[in-house]
């Protein structure tokens, strides 16, 4: 299956007291490049994720977004420290009673002493956040995969209809070339008989000439190896597995094979032919640019 490299996925769950969400998105590039935003509480997971996307992803540069709101996971827990309160309520008594003051001390004015209160963070269990933050990833991984399907499958129609207009354009070339020794015959008969007038014309010398200007503009191998690269095009194409660097490697000897017909086409038609043969294996490197 043909994969593009752009492409978009998300997900979201309830899991585990959180709200997690998951996004993740790429575009074209080389290589695997892997970049990811997230709270840093939850940074020893990146590791873990860059691992499960790059386990289904081998090119394309990706940013993945981890965003995690608790709804009932406890954050943390406070504890009062009893003895240190009845100290501070005993120090304000005796200062009412010394000075003669109203004691109005109320818990309000206690809460006032912060070190009577200590804060300690939830202990997190970190394997059952794991758990839960794949589970959500997994999913945003598949809808991501899938638009990368369909974007794929696009590139793969477009791709296939240009090279059946290449198989059609070599067939051309090749009953174009069959016909320009011939017609070099008739052309060099014509300019000698016009040169030489009455003198007589040595036909033998006209059939080693064109026999050279066969030789030197035969395009029959060329043309032989592109129809080769077309079937193994589709066949790649067919593949379930990333083809990007092997349909490069692919157009570029189509992209060869082509020039060295226009270098060796004498012919003005033949030459025209290539060049809209040129611009259409430029618009397949254009395409698979954006193929995994």
């Amino acid at each position: 299956m043909v994969r593009s490299m752009t492409g978009y996925g998300r997900a979201q769950a309830e899991r585990g007291g959180r709200d997690i969400t998951i996004e993740i998105k790429s575009v074209n590039s080389r290589y695997f490049e892997y970049t990811s935003r997230m709270p840093r509480s939850f940074a020893f997971l990146d590791d873990r994720l860059k691992k499960l996307v790059n386990a289904t992803i081998s090119r394309g540069k990706t940013e993945l977004t981890l965003t995690v709101v608790n709804v009932s996971a406890p954050e943390a827990s406070i504890s009062a420290n009893m003895e240190l309160a009845k100290g501070y309520l005993e120090a304000i008594r005796s200062v009412s009673r010394t000075l003669e003051i109203p004691d109005d001390v109320t818990v309000s004015t206690l809460a006032r002493f912060s070190d009577i209160f200590t804060t300690r963070k939830a202990e997190t269990d970190e394997e059952q956040l794991w758990q839960d933050v794949r589970a959500v990833a997994e999913a945003a991984v598949e809808n991501f995969m899938a638009m990368r399907a369909a974007e794929g499958e696009k590139l793969k129609a477009d791709i296939l209809s240009r090279l059946d207009y290449l198989e059609r354009a070599v067939g051309e070339v090749e009953t174009m070339s069959a016909q320009r020794v011939p017609h070099y015959q008739e052309k060099l008969y014509a300019r000698l008989k016009a040169l030489l007038a009455d003198t007589g014309i040595d036909e033998a010398r006209i059939l080693t000439e064109a026999a050279i200007f066969a030789d030197k503009t035969a395009v029959d191998e060329e043309t032989v190896r592109l129809r080769s690269h077309i079937r193994q095009y589709r066949d790649i194409l067919k593949l379930d597995e990333p083809v990007g660097r092997k349909l490069d490697f692919l157009t570029q000897e189509m992209n060869r094979e082509t020039n060295t017909i226009g270098s060796k086409a004498q012919e003005l038609d033949i030459t025209r032919k290539v060049v809209d043969m040129k611009a259409e294996i430029e618009k397949i490197r254009e395409q698979i640019q954006n193929i995994e």
